[in-house]
């Protein structure tokens, strides 16, 4: 059987292309590719780089991220750089012309089209330019000037952007701070409909949707995180050079249709933004270390770390930030006004309001008018007609000649990308029932509750296959004490404005007492809802209660029956001693109703003592009953962050 060879397909695709100047066409073909040859430049990096090539982790070669066929103009394009390259250089002359649905190739890859011809200097005359009108028009659209790589924070709430997640501004010439929610924005995400988050977070793991790039109004993308979400945003201008913009414009174009296989882990959204940033400048080398997984806050510290990359950063915050940062300054009073009014349950003239001083009078209309739009927004309006209410609170604030004059809301110490590490190790020492141990923990990612705060979400946990192995000595010896495959915990506090609802979820093996004395390892999950507040009341306490009602099932031949059914309250308070200092008191119980029945508690306390950025010091202290047998634990561990 005879195989098609390279000069085979390009013959075909040039004779399907060309009529009768194909013959001439065909030498100059042959010329470019010679030249490409003789100069390699299907091993370049810049090429592989805009087909998105992958080394394979066993075999030698490469293959590519990018899923759609019509990506590839090579049969085996995916996998075959060279092929790939000399098929785009035959597509070149094709005269298809462009219309509203068809791109003449040059035009449909025009970051591939402007890099080989930078590198083959295409002689016009021998291969007609073509005007490429639709990408012209978007691109004066655009009118671009720099590119900010945009990081909203952490959202528990949504598992897409349980992390965070990133996407980059495109920012015109005529614009300014002031005016940049008009800009365009470059967005990486699922193409899903999907609503149900378990759902999603499975699909999204094993790479069922379509990843795609679109290009959106950005106000849109602060609408979705700022008013609905309630995420601080962080704005990272980086500094490239027009021409720079240009290919990472162009290649976003010639993205457009295409699909790549979505996996939540690792081939995300801010991993295919570095990708795109790689492209606009060679030079850098920002995907190498996300081989395995792209966490957001990860991406961003890589972006930082290149030297001259970053020109400035912008904290934007949430409006829900914005109303408690005002509502601080308020006193008891106030604050029932401001609650009030936004829900038209008192009107401007109401005596306690008209008593106040004009300053505050004015703040209590400009906070009553954001926390209506934010309960408008969040689908919580309080009144039939929201529209009329805020309507009124304008025309009543525009008529008060004085400033409210609240220092605005202050610029985070730490930004995400100057956080702790997401991974951590750690080595410690303890005492458990008697018996001396050495542990040697480790986190794949991201955060937990005792970890320093600073660059993270506050009461926000999220743990990715976390384990804890410990030698006992001559007694127990070596065995793995715990492997969490996921643990989540959101806490929120909740006050007379917000009601948001707080939960968690734990999901892996840990150790357990059965009847008999012995401890095997039980694979179980085990989660549920709950409230969190600020003790005292107020919107800036370092101390945080919560109480969740958490339900159990572990399953395993050892166990009764083969499984434990259990339910239980899970409460504990968090406090901030100082901005190294935390400490967190808790009890949790549970009362195994079903299968192996028994009733289980804990009650401990556990310190951390941040001693830099990504080293911290540890003590935990806990108390524990299985069985009707008691015993108590003791560690010190240290713990890197990386």
């Amino acid at each position: 059987m005879c195989v098609p060879t390279r000069r085979w397909w390009n013959l075909c695709l040039l004779l399907c292309l060309l009529a009768p100047s194909g013959a001439r066409a065909e030498e100059y073909l042959d010329e470019l590719i010679a030249r490409s040859r003789e100069l390699r430049l299907y091993e370049r990096q810049e090429w592989h780089r805009l087909m998105h090539y992958r080394g394979n982790l066993v075999s030698p070669g490469v293959h590519s991220l990018a899923d759609a066929p019509r990506f590839f103009l090579a049969p085996d394009g995916k996998t075959n750089p060279q092929n790939e390259l000399e098929a785009t250089l035959a597509s070149f002359f094709s005269d298809v012309q462009e219309t509203p649905e068809v791109q003449n190739p040059q035009c449909a890859f025009i970051a591939r089209y402007t890099w080989l011809d930078r590198q083959l200097d295409f002689d016009s005359r021998r291969m007609p330019r073509q005007l490429c009108k639709r990408f012209n028009e978007w691109r004066e659209a655009l009118n671009p000037q720099g590119i900010t790589l945009v990081f909203p924070a952490a959202y528990l709430n949504n598992p897409s952007s349980m992390f965070g997640h990133t996407l980059l501004r495109i920012d015109a010439r005529d614009q300014d701070e002031k005016t940049r929610l008009l800009a365009y924005a470059i967005n990486y995400a699922a193409n899903t409909d999907e609503k149900n988050g378990v759902a999603f977070a499975i699909n999204a793991i094993i790479g069922v949707y379509p990843g795609m790039f679109s290009i959106m109004p950005y106000y849109l993308k602060v609408r979705e995180y700022n008013d609905l979400e309630n995420r601080d945003i962080w704005e990272y201008e980086l500094n490239l050079t027009p021409e720079q913009i240009n290919l990472l414009l162009m290649h976003a174009w010639e993205l457009g249709p295409i699909y790549f296989n979505y996996y939540f882990v690792d081939e995300n959204c801010s991993y295919f933004l570095l990708e795109l940033l790689e492209v606009a400048r060679p030079d850098l080398d920002l995907t190498r270390g996300f081989r395995w997984w792209a966490i957001p806050s990860d991406t961003v510290r890589a972006v930082v770390k290149q030297k001259g990359l970053l020109k400035s950063a912008v904290y934007r915050p949430s409006n829900a930030t914005v109303i408690s940062h005002r509502l601080g300054f308020m006193n008891p009073d106030e604050r029932t006004l401001v609650k009030d009014m936004s829900r038209g349950l008192i009107l401007t003239g109401d005596p306690g309001f008209a008593a106040l001083p004009e300053a505050a009078r004015a703040r209590v209309l400009e906070v009553s008018y954001d926390y209506l739009n934010y309960l408008r927004a969040s689908g919580h309006s309080p009144v039939e007609e929201p529209e009329a209410l805020a309507r009124t609170l304008l025309l009543e604030r525009s008529r008060l000649d004085v400033e409210a004059s609240d220092p605005p809301v202050p610029v985070p110490e730490v930004r995400p990308d100057q956080g702790h590490g997401t991974s951590r190790v750690g080595l410690g020492g303890g005492r458990r029932d008697g018996a001396n141990f050495v542990e040697l923990s480790g986190r794949i990612a991201y955060n937990d509750l005792m970890d320093p705060e600073g660059g993270y979400v506050r009461g926000a946990q999220i743990e990715f296959l976390d384990f804890a192995v410990r030698d006992y000595g001559n007694g127990i010896g070596t065995r793995l004490e715990n492997l969490k495959l996921v643990n989540i915990i959101s806490i929120t506090p909740r006050n007379e404005f917000f009601r948001p609802l707080s939960w968690n979820i734990d999901v892996g093996w840990a150790r357990r007492r059965i009847a008999d004395g012995s401890e095997p390892l039980v694979f179980g999950v085990r989660g549920g809802p709950g409230f969190a507040w600020t003790v005292p009341d107020s919107l800036r306490s370092n101390t945080m209660v919560y109480a969740f009602l958490d339900s159990t099932a572990q399953i395993d031949n050892s166990l009764r029956n083969g499984y434990a059914l259990g339910a239980g309250p899970n409460l504990g308070v968090l406090t901030d001693f100082s901005a190294r200092w935390r400490a967190e008191a808790y009890i949790s119980g549970q009362r195994f109703f079903a299968g192996d029945t028994d009733t289980a508690w804990t009650a401990g306390l556990r310190q951390r003592y941040t001693l830099a950025t990504n080293w911290a010091l540890r003590f935990d202290l806990s108390h524990e009953h299985q069985e009707n047998q008691s015993w108590n634990t003791v560690l010190l561990s240290l713990h890197h962050y990386f």
